[in-house]
Order: C-alpha cells, then structure tokens, then sequence
C-alpha cells in the first residue's frame, strides 16, 4: 500500500515518530471517525490519525467536545481501527473520563485500548493531570498530550481565543510540556498558540510537537471535515482547505434528486 509521498509501508509506531523528529522528518495527523474515511486517510499517507472527540462535533452536531461519552469514542475508534493498515491511531479520551482521580483514568484508559484497538491514546493538560498520565504510562499505553487551547476546558476559558500570549501562562505551557515529555508522552498537540511559543518548545523538549493553529512544528494535525471543506461554518485562521467536498457533495445529491424525480434514474442499463 503506497500514499502520496510515503514509501516506507510499515506500520508507523510512537518509536517511528520520534525517529522522524530526529531526522528533521515532518509529521501528518488528521482526525477520521468512521472506517471509509479512515481507509482512505490511511491509504493517503498520513502518518498518524485521530479519533478525536470533535466527533461529537462533526459526526453528532454538539455545540462542544464535552457531551461525548467513553462508549461513543469506543465505537468511533473501533471503526476507524479496521480501516487502517498503516498510520498510528491515537482515541481521544473524552471529557470526563479522566479527570476525576488517576484510577478511574487508567480504567477508562485500560478499557479504550482492549475494546477499540487503538495504538494510543491523548489526553488534554498538563500539570493538573501528570498523575493520571504517568499512571497510564505505567500501564503500558502510550499518552499523547495536548497544551494550549484545550477544547473539553472551554467553559474555563470561556472562548476559543489564542491562549499562552501572557507570559504566565507561557511559561505554565513551557513546564507542563516539560512535564509531559519527562514523563513519556510519545507526542504533545499544541492547539492556537503563538507560533514563537510552539518553536520554543520544539527546541526545548525532545517529544515530537503537533501543531494545530500554533504554528510550524514537528508535524500538523487538522479535522478532516474541516480541511476537506465540507464544514462550511468553520473558517479559523490556521484551516488551509485542500477541497471544497460540501459544494461537490451537494452538486451530486441535487443531481441525484433531479434524475429520480424526472425518471431518468434508473435509465434502461440501470435495471436487471
């Protein structure tokens, strides 16, 4: 199975994206939440692919990341884990699931890895939840952090603003990425922060560093539905559009209702 650009066919690892870091090679992550999406992210090349809880966005209609439950992200990973031969997946786990005490984290942690499949999970903070991190870690599941904008907080924050301007809370992401990198995360998203900031931690810590809206790093991470243009209602700064599938999808289905509705579908070689 050949990608785009991707001769090396092997499964990619977490130990295969430190390699990349090392060797100065960029990194590609999107998300994908069903299993015909993801073969085909897959079979694109892309190195890595999130089962993110914007599912609960782009698949269920939520306002926020914060209604989906460990039984839907479960199922969303299940799917996407049949679809894919070669990238690393990496399950979200949603809000909730592990902020109330370390134990009930590696339960929920320990139960997304034996009913998805999944290669790894992510988890969203740093200092306030480096226990539940390292407990995980202990278990034998690789962690992917996730620092600067942190969607399952925005109640806290209160808007979807670039974060860590003040210096304050630049040097609270500069340690709690520190935390994450001593402690074994295998890679940490930095989402909507400066772009000086997100350079200053891929100089600083020898994780691999994903942006989203921060930035050149060691590799990206985008929504699929976002990039493929078929969430019209989304338009931040840092979501580059490499199609336009909500006026190709339409276009189609109109096409499809007009034929039905003249007779012309189905036409004579269209029947048995």
């Amino acid at each position: 199975m050949a990608g785009y650009l991707v001769e090396d066919t092997r499964k990619v690892t977490t130990h295969r994206l430190m390699e990349m870091k090392q060797q100065g090679k960029k990194i590609a992550m999107l998300t994908a939440y069903d299993f015909t999406m993801a073969r085909i992210v897959d079979g694109a090349g892309v190195d890595v692919i999130l089962v993110g809880d914007s599912a609960s966005n782009v698949m269920a209609g939520n306002l926020t990341t914060l209604p989906i439950t460990v039984d839907q992200m479960i199922y969303h990973a299940k799917s996407v884990v049949r679809g894919v031969q070669r990238a690393l997946v990496v399950c979200d786990m949603p809000f909730g699931s592990y902020q109330v005490n370390a134990t009930e984290g590696v339960q929920n942690a320990i139960r997304i890895m034996k009913e998805a499949h999944c290669d790894a999970l992510k988890l969203e903070g740093g200092e306030e939840i480096i226990e539940t991190v390292k407990r995980i870690l202990a278990a034998g599941i690789p962690v992917c952090g996730h620092l600067g904008l942190t969607p399952q907080s925005i109640n806290k924050f209160g808007t979807y603003a670039v974060r860590a301007r003040e210096e304050a809370e630049a040097e609270k992401l500069v340690h709690d990425a520190h935390l994450l990198s001593d402690a074994g995360c295998f890679a940490i998203v930095l989402e909507k922060i400066p772009a000086a900031l997100t350079e200053r931690v891929c100089r600083e810590v020898d994780t691999p560093i994903i942006g989203i809206g921060g930035g050149p790093a060691d590799g990206q991470v985008l929504v699929l539905h976002d990039m493929l243009g078929m969430n019209k209602g989304f338009s931040p700064k840092f979501l580059r559009r490499y199609a336009d599938l909500n006026a190709v999808m339409t276009d189609a289905i109109g096409q499809y209702v007009t034929d039905v509705k003249s007779g012309d579908f189905p036409n004579e070689e269209e029947k048995y």
